[in-house]
């Protein structure tokens, strides 16, 4: 099953999108954020959804177009087009955070704003660059919903997953940390959320082992107010040694779920 990574040009309300959500969490890195959990060798999503990435009818995806929709997988069909997408950490992450907040209370709606886009440097997520650019436009149009009114939703964390495209020279992971640190300053900057969560994962692999230890040392490395990282070490891996398997996207939104919900949810 091949999935259809067009991306959408739809600017107008659409009046069949979802509601707009409460709980708002941004998806941003590259390709292991992005999902390959499930693309076979021959550029094919498998289509296989294990049960904790299914749909709810509480979860919401801001689209390419900006419009708030069910989420379903892959999360990123329609915002990393150059590759076929599969599952991602995503989905599990929010069915698991539903549980704490309460399936269809009031309380109730998680919205992910899916921002990764593979084979990315951090030196790409600088402010003025367009990825950057492009995920806090995201991010605000999110909160301010399909009405474009701000709907009382909030921006509740930005779970970042990169880092394997900065293993390949020792100067890109010798200034990983400080690129890092810088990224997370300005997002909150022009977010206007000084305090914003942000749950990074340590990377499982790189493009050149040579680095891996180093970009994972800058990234554990990381004392900021607010900001955690979990380590993505021991996920299993596929073939190409690189992007983590359906079940260890899976495994990986259960521990983000988990880091949030112990140090961020009150």
């Amino acid at each position: 099953m091949e999935f259809d990574n067009s991306a959408s040009k739809t600017v107008a309300p659409d009046p069949d999108a979802s509601p707009s959500p409460k709980h708002i969490f941004i998806l941003s890195g590259q390709s292991n954020m992005t999902g390959r959990g499930g693309v076979t060798r021959h550029r094919q999503w498998d289509g296989l959804v294990p049960p904790q990435c299914r749909p709810n009818p509480a979860i919401s995806r801001l689209s390419a177009g900006l419009q708030w929709e069910p989420a379903r997988e892959p999360l990123h069909h329609d915002i990393d087009t150059k590759k076929i997408c599969g599952i991602g950490p995503g989905m599990a992450f929010a069915n698991a955070v539903l549980i704490r907040f309460g399936v269809g209370s009031d309380a109730a709606g998680v919205g992910l704003v899916p921002c990764a886009v593979g084979g990315t440097a951090i030196k790409e997520w600088a402010r003025g660059e367009h990825l950057y650019e492009n995920m806090v436009k995201r991010a605000r149009e999110g909160v301010k919903g399909s009405t474009g009114a701000n709907t009382g939703g909030v921006i509740k964390a930005l779970l970042w997953y990169q880092g394997e495209s900065d293993t390949r020279t020792q100067q890109d992971a010798e200034v990983y940390q400080a690129n890092m640190e810088r990224l997370i300053h300005n997002v909150r900057e022009d977010l206007g959320l000084p305090s914003l969560p942000v749950i990074q994962v340590a990377i499982a692999s790189g493009g050149d082992a040579s680095y891996i230890e180093q970009v994972r040392e800058a990234q554990l490395r990381i004392n900021l107010p607010n900001v955690i990282c979990v380590d993505g070490k021991g996920l299993p891996l596929g073939e190409d040694n690189i992007h983590l398997t359906t079940e260890a996207q899976v495994r990986l939104g259960l521990i983000l779920a988990d880091a949030y919900l112990k140090n961020f949810a009150a």
